[in-house]
């Protein structure tokens, strides 16, 4: 025995009398002579995961202090399981009770049969919304940010890191703020591919920026197209990392900015049949800055056709995109600022490149890892 330890415990059940078994573990986390029990959170209903096939369940945390070690809780913690009629079948399955061990101390674990912290516990809002209602100040010991920021990202919802799905990442932002820059450093970085908008091969660009307002339906079009082509699922392999420097629902954006009422309508009838195609991404990384910011670098990079953008237009698009995050539920959203960071700076990419890991299938775990 040594010195004691707080460990956050995720606790679940979604078969017969939920809270009935976690009132039960509660007890007998309470009455174990190893470990001192502090503190649950709110109980949390959600669906169950990764698709919901499964009754729904009871979810909470609970704020512990143990003198074992890492490995002495989890056996701890697997015979409440057993005591509780826990069966061991499908990872995914169904389950009287499950205590999940989410965090040790400041303790980093990668065992054959344990890993702490909880290697998707950063993907689960009723995992962060317990973890910060028991103590707001607790950082991710790995990714080193607080739990607060995390459940920002999640936005209320819940994921699973799927490797049979492409691992599209994207990154979104004005005009102007780098998202070409980041996104060929990360796919460097991560060994992955690029998907780039191709705003050098658009015919129809140059006119629109230039006024000649028929040709902006032609525009939009012709950046569809070319965005279904790149993200369409049935092309990108699974398990594969692949960086985008935009997110699908840009054209949607720009579209309801740049085109008439009735070249609108014809714009969204061909945008809602071809979206259908298109991969969703496991992560969007919203890269901002002021409208003067990416002004200043737009008149600096010296495209001819974009040097009569204005202030004022580049606000109405950060509003645009603040709007349609705020409401974004498909996947986690990094946020990062611009100016903030040194693209040229190894270190700092390799941060970015290690926070991006964690929200995709490089991240997952074989299904016998207890953590």
């Amino acid at each position: 025995m040594g010195k004691a330890t707080t460990a956050y415990i995720g606790i679940g059940s979604n078969l017969g009398d939920r809270r009935g078994y976690i009132e039960s573990s509660v007890k007998m986390l309470t009455g174990a002579p190893e470990l001192g029990f502090l503190r649950i959170s709110e109980l949390i209903e959600t669906a169950a995961l990764p698709d919901g096939d499964h009754a729904s369940y009871l979810n909470a945390v609970a704020e512990v202090e143990t003198e074992l070690d890492a490995q002495g809780l989890l056996k701890t913690l697997g015979e409440i399981e057993a005591l509780l009629g826990r069966v061991r079948e499908d990872r995914w399955g169904p389950r009287t009770i499950d205590l999940d061990l989410l965090l040790f101390g400041e303790e980093i674990v990668n065992e054959p049969t344990l890993t702490v912290p909880h290697p998707q516990m950063h993907l689960r809002s009723f995992v962060l919304d317990g973890l910060r209602e028991l103590d707001s100040d607790l950082v991710h010991p790995v990714l080193g940010v607080a739990v607060g920021e995390l459940a920002k990202r999640v936005n209320g919802r819940n994921f699973a890191l799927d490797p049979k799905r492409p691992q599209l990442v994207s990154v979104a932002g004005l005009i102007g703020v780098g998202k070409t820059t980041l996104a060929k450093k990360l796919a460097d970085e991560l060994g992955g591919g690029i998907l780039r908008e191709p705003y050098d091969t658009n015919p129809y660009l140059a006119k629109v920026y230039a006024g000649q307002t028929e040709f902006a339906l032609d525009s939009e079009l012709y950046f569809l197209n070319w965005r279904v082509e790149q993200s369409d699922r049935n092309v990108l392999a699974a398990g594969r990392v692949v960086v985008s420097d935009y997110v699908f629902e840009r054209g949607l954006i720009f579209a309801r900015r740049l085109l008439s009422a009735e070249q609108l309508d014809s714009y969204e009838r061909e945008y809602e049949r071809m979206a259908e195609r298109s991969e969703s991404p496991v992560l969007v990384i919203y890269l901002w800055d002021s409208t003067q910011i990416c002004l200043e670098r737009i008149h600096n990079r010296n495209r001819p056709y974009e040097q009569r953008i204005r202030s004022d237009f580049l606000d109405l698009l950060m509003g645009d995109y603040e709007r349609l995050l705020a409401e974004w539920k498909a996947c986690p959203v990094i946020r990062l600022k611009s100016s903030e960071m040194d693209y040229d700076d190894s270190a700092t990419i390799e941060g970015i490149a290690n926070q991006v890991r964690h929200y995709t299938a490089m991240h997952v775990v074989s299904a016998g890892k207890r953590g």
